[in-house]
């Protein structure tokens, strides 16, 4: 057996075959064969946490559904990704999520609620999350109401991108939020604003000052929005930016995920220091 051999192994998607090296995901090796899976508290640029359990799939043999996200491709094993049983997994944590969080600013999860046919009123309690929108700078909000605890923005304050350690999850239940250490105000925290954990909110539960502002005047429309690719102008790191504006009006920064030199993180500049663009024009004073 070759060496080449031996760095591969061989597995069964919906009975399709595949081969990947060794150390692939179950759910990287289904998008090699073309099979959608969805996805919540995943990102190719942070560590899985199998929080959300969105990701299962029914393995041949196996007894509890598994996390496609983190559980690594074994030579010869079969895997199904959309069994009854799966869906029906997912269709429940859909529903859950439905029945506390206000999912209306997320698309991804729109478009898998009704991919999965929830029925929104099968849950009834408890009640809607009605937290108030937390404002405390001109950066970034915290709506909690949308906050679906996937640990994507814990993650990036931490050991994957900023190691900042800011946030946390508090609480227990339904009682559980992200939140600082001791729940102090964002400026008394260990915070930096790199605003990377708003990078990665899936559910606009951190969202810019700008498009929160624009939401709320009803001046939100995305027909009228473009996406402008640049290279961030503060230093000689070469960091690639996206510049999403409306109407000539940049409302916010991000960067690929997929960015050789970001992997889709920024610093505090990068993201929320784009405010020079907008610089009002200088009008001399006329003398008299």
């Amino acid at each position: 057996m070759t060496q080449q051999d031996v760095s591969e192994v061989s597995v069964h998607i919906n009975d399709t075959a595949v081969t990947v090296e060794q150390g692939t995901t179950l759910l990287q090796a289904a998008r090699l064969a073309g099979v959608e899976i969805p996805t919540l508290c995943w990102a190719e640029n942070l560590t899985p946490v199998n929080a959300c359990r969105l990701c299962v799939v029914e393995q041949e043999g196996t007894r509890a559904l598994i996390p496609s996200c983190s559980r690594l491709c074994e030579d010869g094993i079969r895997v199904e990704t959309d069994s009854d049983r799966v869906r029906h997994s997912r269709r429940m944590i859909l529903e859950f999520l439905a029945s506390t969080n206000d999912l209306s600013q997320s698309a991804e999860l729109q478009e898998w609620a009704e991919s999965y046919q929830i029925d929104l009123d099968r849950y009834i309690s408890p009640e809607k999350n009605n937290d108030e929108v937390k404002i405390e700078d001109d950066l970034f909000v915290r709506a909690y109401d949308r906050c679906v605890l996937c640990y994507k923005c814990v993650e990036a304050c931490g050991d994957d991108a900023q190691h900042s350690f800011a946030i946390a999850i508090a609480g227990r239940g339904f009682d559980a939020r992200v939140s600082t250490e001791y729940e102090v105000e964002l400026p008394e925290s260990a915070c930096v604003y790199c605003g990377n954990c708003v990078g990665v909110c899936p559910t606009n539960a951190l969202q810019f000052k700008v498009e929160f502002d624009l939401r709320e005047s009803d001046e939100w429309r995305p027909e009228d929005q473009s996406t402008t690719e640049t290279i961030c102008s503060y230093c000689g790191v070469g960091c690639s930016l996206e510049l999403h504006t409306q109407n000539n009006q940049i409302f916010k920064v991000t960067s690929p995920s997929d960015h050789s030199v970001t992997s889709g993180h920024l610093c505090i500049k990068g993201r929320f220091g784009w405010q020079y663009v907008h610089a009002p024009k200088y009008e001399p004073s006329k003398k008299s």
